[in-house]
Order: structure tokens, then sequence, then C-alpha cells
């Protein structure tokens, strides 16, 4: 949708009409007046969790109680809903589990990642990342590094596949990325990066967290080694759902990961003093089942698996790829000489579900000031602060979720941005955040 005649508002409106997506909209509880750009930081309420919630609580803990462990299937959740999860990212029945939180998981499966590599070749003492990574994966690896005599090396992500090639890889442990970028949207080819590091002779691992439900994935596909991925963006599983780990069966059973409680023991209701891991991926359990937060996700997950009669994930891509490109063009035809830049790949292939829009670095706009008044208006995205620079600029970021994200909704969030910043709305939004923290 290129030409300046089509990008109206009723155009957009007819892709809605036309769009074989668009029933799936129905499944989530969208709040009147509200344009949600924002499904990459947290997805909305899904229709059927507040009455899976409500029957969760009063009945099967409510009248249950214990017995719900086996009469609800409480016990089976973590590998019930990641068979679920497992049908988006390209997993086998049985390779994926629901548990703890992303760091955790990351945590767990970095860990078990440097012993292996470690086992194979005591030289490879190097975990490898990205620079502009989410700051908490860079945090888990400086401590996984830290406990294993490793180190943390840190890279442009144009700098990574030097930095592997040639024999230049030789002391590389773990090549540790998330697909998506979180604050420019970059998507890495999985299949490719991956090979990298095998032929580095590297362990790979990935986090899912901005492209779980938001793009194909295909772990076993791709051959990967490890991945951890978030419950709460593109699920929709509410906030601090539960997140998932999986590990490639040729890794699961080498080494217990470091948090071996009781429920990744082989027999957990044995209560024996020694520890005897899980076969398999249950090992990558821990402590108690998140029984409130699981089912929460599993409806999320369930309302993204509603997709498949219409083409899956697939379809969901095809239509997040029509959004984005629209925004973009958007931005061209309404913004142009605002300031505001595009810091997201132009090249589909190259992008996730979001486009973050660069604030220029001579401070003449508020990125801050100007999503408060965004938000004041509806529209909600939201705002990322880099240093400045042309490199890491703030951002602005809009996340555009297939299930329930419209065409009207991209041109009316356009046509917003565009009025705040001609009507000089954000300095107004400015000076109230100054004076609320004052």
């Amino acid at each position: 949708m290129t030409d300046p005649q089509a990008l109206d508002r009723a155009a957009c409106a007819a892709r809605d009409t036309a769009d074989p997506l668009a029933p799936l909209r129905e499944q989530f509880d969208l709040p009147a007046g509200v344009n949600y750009l924002d499904g990459n930081s947290l997805g909305v309420l899904p229709r059927a969790t507040a009455a899976r919630v409500q029957d969760v609580v009063t009945q099967e803990w409510g009248q249950g109680l214990i017995r719900s462990w086996n009469s609800a299937g409480w016990i089976d959740l973590p590998r019930r809903v990641g068979d679920k999860i497992g049908r988006l990212v390209g997993a086998a029945p049985g390779e994926l589990v629901v548990a703890d939180s992303t760091s955790v998981n990351l945590f767990k499966v970095l860990s078990a990642a440097a012993r292996i590599a470690q086992a194979d070749d005591p030289a490879r003492r190097v975990i490898v990342s990205e620079r502009s990574n989410f700051p908490t994966d860079l945090y888990i690896a400086e401590s996984v590094a830290a406990q294993h005599g490793m180190v943390l090396e840190l890279h442009d992500i144009d700098a990574i596949p030097a930095r592997l090639a040639s024999g230049a890889g030789s002391d590389v442990a773990v090549l540790m990325l998330t697909q998506v970028n979180y604050r420019s949207g970059r998507m890495a080819d999985m299949a490719a990066v991956t090979a990298q590091a095998h032929a580095a002779g590297a362990l790979m691992l990935w986090d899912l967290a901005h492209s779980a439900g938001a793009v194909p994935v295909d772990l076993n596909g791709a051959n990967a080694d490890f991945a951890v991925g978030c419950g709460y963006k593109y699920l929709n599983g509410g906030p601090g759902a539960p997140a998932f780990c999986w590990a490639h069966p040729r890794h699961a059973e080498r080494f217990w990961q470091p948090l071996s409680g009781w429920m990744g023991h082989a027999a957990p209701f044995v209560f024996e003093p020694g520890y005897r891991p899980a076969p398999g991926m249950q090992r990558y359990l821990c402590g108690t089942p998140p029984v409130i937060g699981a089912s929460a996700l599993e409806c999320g997950v369930d309302a993204m698996l509603a997709a498949e009669p219409l083409g899956g994930m697939a379809a969901l891509r095809t239509k997040s790829v029509a959004l984005s490109e629209l925004f973009i063009a958007l931005v061209r035809q309404h913004l142009a000489g605002s300031g505001l830049t595009i810091h997201t790949p132009l090249d589909a292939a190259q992008r996730g579900s979001q486009v973050s829009l660069g604030v220029p670095a001579d401070g003449s706009i508020d990125g801050y000031a100007v999503m408060q008044a965004l938000i004041a208006r509806g529209v909600i995205g939201d705002y990322r602060a880099g240093d400045g620079t042309a490199a890491e600029p703030h951002l602005l970021r809009f996340g555009f979720t297939p299930l329930y994200t419209r065409f009207v909704d991209v041109f009316d969030a356009i046509q917003a941005l565009a009025e705040v910043l001609a009507r000089g709305e954000w300095r107004e939004a400015r000076f109230m955040a100054k004076a609320a923290v004052t």
C-alpha cells in the first residue's frame, strides 16, 4: 500500500472489512476509546481469561482444594501449556515447558549450555551477545559467566559474524541473542545465525520474548540449541505471566539445570533427600507450578491457536507485515519533516512486529512527552530511552498484534501523532510530567 491516494481512513477500513483475521479481535476485551499499540510490552486481556481465572479460584481451588492437582490437571499445566506454545515456535510435544520468569529460565538454560560447551571443549570460555540486547539477558549472562569462569563479550549485531568466522570463534561457548531486538525491532534470521554459531563450534541460545506469537518461529527447523520466551507480550498471558524454556532433545538430559527443585525431580512425590533429575524437559521445572498464572496464560495461547484454521502464524505474519508497512508509509506521508526517523529495518524480512521511531538527537523533541501526549489521546505505545546518539536514539515504539490490531488503528495512531507534533501538545505533557515530579 504505497499509493498516497490509498492511504486514507476509508481505505484502511475497507482492508479491515476484507481481513479474514478480523473476527479474532472479538476474543479480546479492549477498552473503549483506547488504540492499543503496545502488545509488545503487555498483551491485552482475552475475554476468556476472567472466567477461567474465576473458575480456578472459586471452583478448582475453593471447592476442589488439594484434589485439583489431579482432578483439575494442575500438575500437568507446565507441559500442557508448553505443548501449546510449542505449536507456535516449532517445538515438538514434550520439548517445551512453562515455568518461572524469562530471566530465571535464561539462567537455567544458559548455565546448562555453558556446562555442555565446556565439557566438550574446556577452551570455550566466552559467551557472546549483542550490545543492545535486553539488559536482563546481559545481567544473567554476566552472572553465569562469572560462575563458570567465563567472560561475556558484547558486540554490535553486524560484527558478530566476523567474531565467529574463520577460526575466530574457537573460544566461543554460547551465542545468546534475542531474535527480535526490543528497541529497534530488527529480526535475526534464526536458521542462518544458528548455522553460523554451529560452524564456529558454539551453542545457540535464543530469547523469543519479542517473536513468540508475533512471527513464525521454527526452533527445530533452525536446529537451535536452547530458547526461552515471555508469556505476557504477544501470548497475552497477563502481567507477570509465567515464561517458557526449551532445549533441543540432544541437550535436554546432558546436565541438571542449576535450580534443581522438587518439580524437576524424577519422582517429586517420593520426597527422597537426594536429587534425581526427571527425564527430558521436566528437569527444567523447579518449584510448584503457578496455577492461576499458567491458567491465564493458557487462555492467551488458546487465543493465538484460534488463528490456526485461518492460516496460523503464517497468516498472522502476513497481516503483521501489512500493518507495519502501512505504518511506515503513513509516517513518510504525514511525518516528513517532523524530525522523527524510522529506526526499524525497512525490509520486512528483517523486521519483527513493531516499528520504532527515533527522536532527534538535538533535543528538539522530547520523546517521553510525545508518548504521554499520545496516551492522553488514547493511543498507547511506549517510549524507550537511548543515549541520544544516531546509533542509540530515544525511541517511540509501536507494536502490532495482528490478532486484534486493525488497519484503522494504524491510521488513527499516525494522525494523532502528527497532531501532537503539529500542535505542540507534547510541550504541555512535558510540563505536566515535570510538575508531577517537583
